[in-house]
């Protein structure tokens, strides 16, 4: 349900997986869902962060596995104490795992899960690559409206690099059209966009970001780290790589090989299946779902208040509103 991430490779790994879109202001409880798929107690739901209010209302009560993918906790505090409705919680952010170890699920309930390439790699040597149109180049949304800080960040640095452009769109198209490239992380997290690049051949330089960045790549290596408040370092790290060009293509080829290895759509799904595998060859996925059961009247009352404060933001969302407020108010 959701984003559908790593969906595809799921299937294709041998799981049979039907996909569940929704949009904002839409919810599901257990008959709602029951309308739309045939869900037993011997399948798995997995909901999917689409950076949308909870969509699952009562999911302490499913009788059926339940997994939960958290991709912006650094945008919403809520995720940690939701995911203590569900069986399993991946993360995309490894340093707020904490967060969700701080209740009832225990470490094998948590499972770092942090972005990856879900688009086709476009090595350094295809001959989409050959021709270079920009010197440096991001690609991404900068609205002063969403993200201001952003605007003022490309902004500064097009004052000492002349050679930035921005673009929307494709970037698997894009990038390989870059001599370097560039992210830009609004909250500090490990956005997609550095995976999206190294698998598309691109130099990356990207920002000392936190959760597990250094621990995947090699700075130097297989990308550039740069201090996201220093625009006149990050423009003289590029001028000096745009009169490298070999080392440019070797720290593109080294990255990319690392997203071929290690960080492709079914690597995640790899991870995923192992440990829903492992519960089912050992039992062990029936007796959290027992465990979750016998917790969910406590599970219900932890998220009263949650429910309660979200309502209050949803007035362009009269029957999602209505739903929270007849949860929280529930007193069982």
């Amino acid at each position: 349900m959701g984003n559908p991430f790593f969906a595809a490779s799921l299937a294709e790994s041998g799981w049979e997986v039907f996909r569940l879109n929704f949009g904002p202001g839409e919810y599901f409880d257990w008959p709602i869902l029951q309308g739309k798929v045939d869900l037993g107690v011997d399948d798995i739901l997995v909901l999917a962060d689409k950076s949308l209010p909870p969509a699952l209302l009562g999911v302490e009560n499913f009788p059926c596995l339940t997994v939960f993918y958290s991709v912006d906790s650094h945008i919403h505090s809520w995720h940690p104490l939701y995911a203590q409705a569900f069986d399993l919680c991946l993360v995309s952010l490894r340093d707020n795992l904490e967060n969700f170890g701080k209740g009832r699920l225990g470490e094998e309930q948590l499972l770092w899960m942090p972005p990856c390439l879900l688009t086709r790699p476009v090595s350094p040597d295809a001959p989409e690559a050959a021709e270079k149109l920009w010197d440096l180049l991001f690609v991404g949304k900068a609205d002063p409206a969403v993200n201001p800080g952003r605007v003022d960040f490309l902004r500064r640095l097009k004052d000492f690099l002349p050679g930035l452009h921005h673009r929307r769109g494709d970037y698997v198209r894009l990038y390989p059209q870059a001599r370097l490239v560039l992210n830009h992380s609004i909250s500090g997290d490990l956005n997609f966009r550095v995976f999206e690049a190294l698998g598309s051949g691109a130099c990356l330089l990207t920002p000392r970001l936190r959760h597990g960045l250094e621990d995947l790549f090699t700075d130097g290596q297989d990308l550039f780290l740069f201090d996201q408040e220093d625009p006149v370092g990050l423009a003289d790290l590029a001028k000096g790589l745009l009169l490298a060009p070999e080392r440019r293509v070797s720290v593109a080829r080294s990255g990319f090989q690392k997203v071929m290895h290690g960080h492709l759509a079914g690597h995640r799904a790899a991870a995923l299946s192992d440990r829903l595998r492992a519960w089912r060859e050992s039992g062990r996925d029936q007796l959290l779902i027992r465990e979750r059961l016998a917790q969910a009247r406590q599970l219900r009352q932890n998220l009263r208040l949650m429910y309660l404060l979200l309502a209050e933001s949803l007035e362009a969302y009269p029957v999602l509103r209505q739903a929270y407020l007849a949860v929280g108010a529930k007193n069982d």
